[in-house]
């Protein structure tokens, strides 16, 4: 009898492990269809997709419209040769060892574009002791240019300036071959007029800053000064310029990048140094 009850456990026993392993496989098969499903559905949508962009890379653009790109911050500016109102230049080989500012005016006998020239000539000698150079660039002729610039001499007085001669090279842009180098051409504002840009260039020719105007508005010349100066004087020190920094007032000393590094600097007890928090440390002027 007990041979027997010990034998119906044990079959029992074994279709029920039997009973679990099927059903154990059948739910696994059945997730496994799902995540195939999905898997096939994720892969056609990925691959449509792909597609679709693979396309669009392959179209043209439509007629008339053009990629705009322009260079970036740490660049090495674009060069160009191009006919001036001072004659032929080629930048950057005629402005090696100096900073230039690069900037772009909608167009010729417009109002803002005046005042932004009488403005900029008034203090070219600001910017040459900065060892900077100034070059004016729009897509007018160098017969308009020449016009213009006369009439600002010899006709228009503007916040106290007149007979204000501008000496610094206004490149004729005819083609916008340096305007379309320099992304200064944007079709949504005008895609005949270049925008107010302003390209700061180092010695070397690298791109240092980048600042960009609406057509209605003209730009603060103090401000692409005192700029210029940040950065010569950031260049110069390994320091930082707070917000609305002017020369002569006190710099940021670079955040330390250790917490023994941050300690030393806390600790120190050098005369001309001060410091808010760990992070922000200040050398007085």
């Amino acid at each position: 009898m007990d041979e027997k009850r010990d034998t119906r456990k044990y079959i029992e026993d074994h279709f029920r492990e039997m009973r679990d392993y099927i059903s154990k496989n059948v739910r696994d098969l059945e997730l496994e269809k799902e995540f195939d499903k999905q898997t096939r559905e994720i892969t056609e949508y990925v691959d449509q997709n792909i597609r679709k962009i693979r396309g669009s890379m392959k179209e043209s653009p439509e007629p008339g419209s053009e990629y705009i790109t322009m260079p970036l911050i740490g660049d090495h500016a674009p060069s160009f040769k191009a006919k001036t109102t001072n004659g032929e230049i080629s930048f950057p080989a005629d402005y090696r060892g100096k900073w230039v500012v690069l900037f772009s005016h909608p167009a010729d006998f417009t109002p803002v574009c005046t005042t932004e020239f009488m403005t900029f000539a008034s203090m070219q000698d600001e910017f040459k002791e900065l060892n900077c150079e100034l070059i004016g660039l729009s897509i007018d002729s160098i017969y308009a240019h020449i016009a213009w610039l006369r009439t600002i001499k010899e006709k228009i007085e503007y916040k106290g300036m007149k007979n204000i001669e501008v000496t610094f090279p206004v490149i004729e842009d005819l083609k916008m071959e340096v305007a379309k180098k320099y992304g200064m051409v944007q079709p949504n504002a005008s895609d005949t007029q270049a925008v107010r840009a302003v390209f700061i260039m180092d010695p070397k020719a690298r791109i240092r800053a980048i600042l960009y105007y609406p057509l209605a508005n003209g730009r603060n010349m103090d401000e692409i000064k005192r700029l210029l100066q940040a950065m010569q004087k950031a260049d110069a020190d390994n320091i930082a310029t707070p917000a609305n920094w002017q020369p002569g007032e006190d710099v940021i000393i670079p955040p330390p990048g250790s917490c023994g590094t941050a300690k030393e600097i806390m600790e120190s007890e050098e005369e001309s140094k001060y410091c808010l928090d760990w992070f922000m440390c200040f050398r007085k002027a």
